[in-house]
């Protein structure tokens, strides 16, 4: 009898949080709250966020920071424009340090959860990813986790959510994934930087706009072929 007791103590916790989870989500789909996860939005809102940054930075950057933590531990979509209007918002070296710091923590919040609640979904779900990144870390431990944040080739929250059955520890998840996110964020911040700047068709073809828009598309292939040269001489 106390042993039911007991596993129903355990199991309680993980039920509630569960719920939150799933109820935050459900919200988020029901009011379409998406709508201002958009480039669209973040435009049209510019001017009415530099008005409120101007006169309260802090709480402006703790609120972005905020949001940015919740809708990557839940994995919901739109990471990459909440990055680039961190650029917009906030500018390159405070939208990166924020989304820096506030990306990395909503992915240790996902990692998480993802052990310790959803361990059962994610092993239905992704099992096979997760033999991948088994196996990744096995043959290049730490190195593994840190290729794919500076090349994913899952998807954001996949990573957060496989790496949450693996044996990594979540200390080592978080410094990795902040450095191996780290370049990636820089780029796209000043991408979202130099679009807040766009007031005309002429600024389309401002310079700082088309090498923005350059290293986003070279920005992969450097690190990949960085990667492979270091892999090479290493072997």
């Amino acid at each position: 009898m106390s042993d039911n007791k007991e596993k129903k103590s355990k199991l309680f916790p993980k039920f509630m949080i569960g719920v939150l989870l799933l109820s935050a989500i459900v919200a988020f789909k029901v009011f379409d709250l998406g709508q201002y996860l958009t480039l669209s939005y973040i435009k049209a809102s510019q001017a009415r966020f530099a008005l409120l940054y101007a006169e309260n930075r802090l709480m402006i950057i703790l609120g972005y920071g905020a949001i940015y933590v919740l809708a990557t531990s839940l994995s919901l979509p739109g990471a990459a424009v909440l990055t680039l209007a961190g650029g917009a918002l906030l500018g390159l070296w405070t939208g990166t340090l924020t989304v820096s710091f506030a990306s990395t923590i909503g992915a240790t919040l996902a990692c998480i959860v993802s052990r310790f609640i959803l361990r059962d979904w994610v092993q239905a779900k992704f099992g096979d990813k997760l033999k991948t990144a088994n196996d990744g870390i096995e043959k290049e431990g730490a190195f593994y986790l840190f290729t794919l944040r500076l090349i994913p080739i899952f998807p954001f929250w996949l990573i957060n959510l496989v790496m949450g059955l693996t044996k990594m520890p979540l200390r080592r998840f978080f410094w990795v994934s902040q450095l191996g996110m780290l370049p990636g964020t820089i780029v796209y911040v000043n991408a979202g930087k130099e679009l807040s700047k766009i007031e005309s068709l002429s600024g389309i073809l401002s310079p700082g706009l088309i090498i923005s828009f350059v290293l986003l598309g070279l920005f992969p292939l450097i690190v990949g072929k960085g990667l492979s040269m270091y892999k090479g001489k290493i072997k």
